[in-house]
C-alpha cells in the first residue's frame, strides 16, 4: 500500500474539450498468466467443509473505526489461479461468510431486490471471445437456492446474456446486455467493406415470463465513427472477421435513471448515453467525440472526460458516477472513481469529486465499478488491478484489500443481506474439539456445543462467540454418543443445529 487517503478534487478545473483518440482497446478478461508467473495463493481451509477461499489481507484505514456496520462485501473471484471461483461474501476483516459451492466463474455478483425480496444475481456462461459473455443470469433466494434464470430473447435468442451487467428494475424486469455478430461495412473506420462488428444490445426482459419488453441497438443510434479504437488497433490480431468481430462500442452497463430512462455506458466510445425507455432515442451523449456536454478540464484523466470507463450511474441529486479506467491503452496516470456534476441547461459536465487509488500509479486496464452506499461512502472495485477499496464521501479510506490470486470483475457492499441457508450447519470433531460452520448464515452470533447419550438428553457443554467462518468448541465429552452444535443469534434464538457424524 502507498498511503491511506486518496486525493480528492471537489471543484472542476478550467474548461477544455480535447478528446482522446486512442488507437486500441483493452478487454474485460485478459489472458491467463503462465504457470511461471503464478505464485501459490494464501488460502483459507477448514475442517468442517472442503470449501476454500482466498485470504484477503485487509488494510483498515483511518475511517474504519467509525464504520459501525457489519460490513459484508460481495465479490466474484475468477481466473485459474483463484483458489475457489464464483460468488464470495466476506466481512470487514476479509473472513468468508458465504462461499459458493460451485467452482465456476461468476460476473457481476450482487444483491438486488425482486418483488420486494432480496435476491443474489450473477452471470454464468461461456466467453468464446475475450470480454464478451454468452449465458444466463442466475437468481438465488436468501437460502441460496436458485429460483430462476433470466436470459435474452427475441431475435437475440436465449442463452446470450452478456457478463457485464444485469439490473433488476422496480417493475420486475431485468435489463440485460448482449453482443450479436453482424456483417458491417467497416471502411469508415479503416476496415473491410464486408467486415463484421459486434452489435451491442440492451433488452428489458420480464423476469417471470421471459418476454422481451424493450430492445435497443447501438448501431441504430450511434455512429460507428464515434469509436475510440479501430479494427487494426492490434496489428498482430486485427479485428473485423466473422470469427473475430470488431468491438467498436463495447457496452458494459445499462441501468435506470431516477426518472426511468436507461443509462448506457460504452467503453470503446468513452461515452455515456441517456436513452428514452419508450422510444429508444438517445436524449443526450456524455463524453466521447459526439458529446452533447462540454467536458470541463483537460483530457488527461484529471478533467471531466473519462476513458475506457465502466458502471455509469445517475443519482437523485442529478450527479453521475462511474469507474474511470483511463486504460487500456493508458490515457491518464491512474484509474479513479468519478462523480460528475451535470448542468443540463448549460450542457456542461464538471468534476465534482474523484476517488484516487492509494497507489498513485494504479491503472485498471479492464473491469471495475463504483457503488455509492446509503451513508455516502463508496466501494470501488479496481477491476484487473485486483483491489477493492471503500472510502467515505470525503475520500478517507475505510478499508481495502487486494486479490493476491485471481480477480473480481466488480465489488460491492451489502450489509443488509440476511442469509438463511437451506442446509444445516456443519460440524466435524477432531482431537476433542468440535469445528462448526454454516456457509452463508449471516445472523449467527455464537455457537453452542451440546452433547449427551442421545439427542433427547443432550445438555449444553460450552458456548463461544462466532469467530470467522469456522468456530472451534471444546472440550467434546469423550463418552458422548450424541454431539451437535447450535447456531445462536444475538437474541439467543437457535437458528439451526448441526449433528456430528
Amino acid at each position: 500500500m502507498h498511503g491511506s487517503r486518496p486525493m480528492i478534487r471537489l471543484v472542476a478545473v478550467a474548461m477544455a474539450a480535447a478528446l482522446v483518440t486512442s488507437a486500441c482497446t483493452g478487454s474485460d478478461d485478459d489472458p491467463e498468466p503462465s504457470p511461471s508467473e503464478s505464485t501459490p495463493p494464501a488460502v483459507h481451509t477448514f475442517r468442517s467443509t472442503e470449501l476454500v477461499a482466498p485470504v484477503l489481507p485487509v488494510t483498515q484505514g483511518p475511517a474504519a473505526s467509525s464504520d459501525t456496520g457489519e460490513a459484508l462485501y460481495v465479490l466474484g473471484p475468477k481466473r485459474s489461479e483463484a483458489p475457489q471461483k464464483g460468488p464470495l461474501f466476506v466481512d470487514g476483516a476479509g473472513e468468508p461468510v458465504w462461499i459458493a459451492p460451485d467452482d465456476t466463474p461468476a460476473y457481476d455478483v450482487r444483491v438486488q431486490e425482486l418483488d420486494g425480496e432480496q435476491v443474489i444475481t450473477y452471470y454464468v456462461g461461456q466467453s468464446d471471445f475475450v470480454g464478451h459473455g454468452f449465458g444466463d443470469i442466475v437468481v438465488l433466494d436468501p437460502s441460496y437456492r436458485e429460483i430462476t434464470r433470466v436470459t435474452t430473447g427475441g431475435d437475440v435468442g436465449p442463452g446470450n446474456a452478456d457478463m457485464h451487467d444485469a439490473t433488476i428494475t422496480p417493475d420486475g424486469t431485468m435489463l440485460l446486455l448482449a453482443y450479436v455478430a453482424e456483417q458491417t461495412d467497416l471502411t469508415p473506420v479503416g476496415g473491410d467493406e464486408d467486415g463484421w462488428a459486434w452489435e451491442n444490445v440492451v433488452q428489458e426482459v420480464d423476469v417471470d415470463s421471459g418476454e422481451v419488453l424493450f430492445e435497443w441497438r447501438a448501431s441504430e443510434h450511434v455512429d460507428l465513427t464515434d469509436t475510440m479504437t479501430s479494427p487494426d488497433a492490434d496489428e498482430e490480431n486485427p479485428k473485423g472477421a466473422e470469427d473475430d468481430p470488431f468491438d467498436w462500442f463495447h457496452i458494459n452497463s445499462a441501468n435506470l435513471t431516477p426518472d426511468g430512462d436507461i443509462l448506457v455506458s460504452a467503453r470503446n466510445t468513452h461515452a455515456v448515453y441517456r436513452v428514452d425507455r419508450e422510444t429508444g432515442e438517445v436524449e443526450w451523449v456524455l463524453g466521447g467525440t459526439s458529446s452533447d456536454f462540454d467536458m470541463e478540464g483537460p483530457d488527461d484523466g484529471t478533467g471531466a472526460q473519462f476513458a475506457w470507463q465502466h458502471d455509469a450511474q445517475m443519482h437523485e441529486d442529478g450527479t453521475l458516477t462511474l469507474f474511470d479506467n483511463q486504460g487500456d491503452p493508458p490515457v491518464g496516470d491512474r484509474s479513479r472513481g468519478l462523480r460528475l456534476a451535470l448542468d443540463t441547461d448549460a450542457m456542461t459536465a464538471s468534476v465534482l469529486q474523484e476517488w484516487l487509488p492509494t497507489d498513485p500509479t494504479l491503472v485498471a486496464g479492464s473491469q471495475g465499478n463504483l457503488q455509492v452506499l446509503a451513508n455516502g461512502n463508496v466501494v470501488i472495485g479496481w477491476g484487473d488491478a485486483r483491489l477493492t477499496s471503500e472510502f467515505t464521501a470525503d475520500g478517507t479510506l475505510v478499508r481495502e484489500f487486494p486479490f493476491e490470486a485471481g480477480e473480481s470483475y466488480r465489488a460491492y457492499r451489502f450489509d443488509d443481506w440476511v442469509g438463511t441457508p437451506a442446509d444445516p450447519p456443519r460440524v466435524v470433531i477432531d482431537g476433542g474439539t468440535a469445528y462448526a460452520s454454516w456457509n452463508g448464515a449471516t445472523e449467527v452470533a455464537s455457537w453452542r456445543l451440546v452433547a449427551g447419550s442421545s439427542e433427547s438428553d443432550a445438555e449444553p457443554v460450552v458456548e463461544a462467540p462466532r469467530v470467522g467462518f469456522e468456530t472451534a468448541l471444546a472440550p467434546v465429552p469423550e463418552d458422548a454418543a450424541y454431539v451437535a452444535v447450535e447456531a445462536v443469534d444475538a437474541d439467543g434464538t437457535v437458528l439451526g443445529t448441526g449433528v456430528a457424524d
